[in-house]
């Protein structure tokens, strides 16, 4: 994405890549030093990935293990810091080893610096992992 696209586009750039199955893509709409964190993950399940190499290794088996149809809602807030928005979002899909459906909301808090991602806040809901298959995140721990 160029270095002048909105922190939105970037965002919806980065959902239709993860839609896409490209993590590749995805990891690259990253900065070298970006910092992804996860507040309320549970115990022993990463809360914090420094730099785009951890983010990439955390996101390699995503694919794998949650097959994502659409993200249905999406809504983009602005913030009063122009590089950072709040997005509230829901995706669905299925869960690959048991065929089960897939359905979790977010909210996420991002923030873009020069066309690319440099902080993600993503308050997901850990209750999903009582789901089995669920576990893509076993290499990054």
């Amino acid at each position: 994405m160029p270095a002048h696209a909105s922190p939105a586009d970037l965002y919806r750039r980065s959902l239709q890549l993860l839609l896409d199955k490209n993590i590749s893509a995805w990891v690259g709409l990253w900065a070298e030093d970006g910092i992804m964190e996860f507040p309320f993950a549970p115990q022993y399940w990463p809360k914090r990935l420094d730099g785009k190499e951890a983010i990439a290794a955390y996101m390699h088996h995503y694919p794998d293990h949650i097959d994502l149809h659409d993200f249905p809602e999406v809504q983009i807030h602005d913030t009063t810091a122009p590089d950072t928005i709040v997005v509230e979002m829901r995706g669905v899909g299925r869960l690959v080893e048991t065929e089960s459906p897939f359905d979790m909301r977010y909210i996420a808090v991002v923030t873009v610096h020069d066309g690319r991602i440099t902080s993600y806040r993503d308050y997901w809901n850990p209750t999903i992992l009582q789901e089995p298959s669920t576990d893509f995140a076993r290499s990054a721990r």
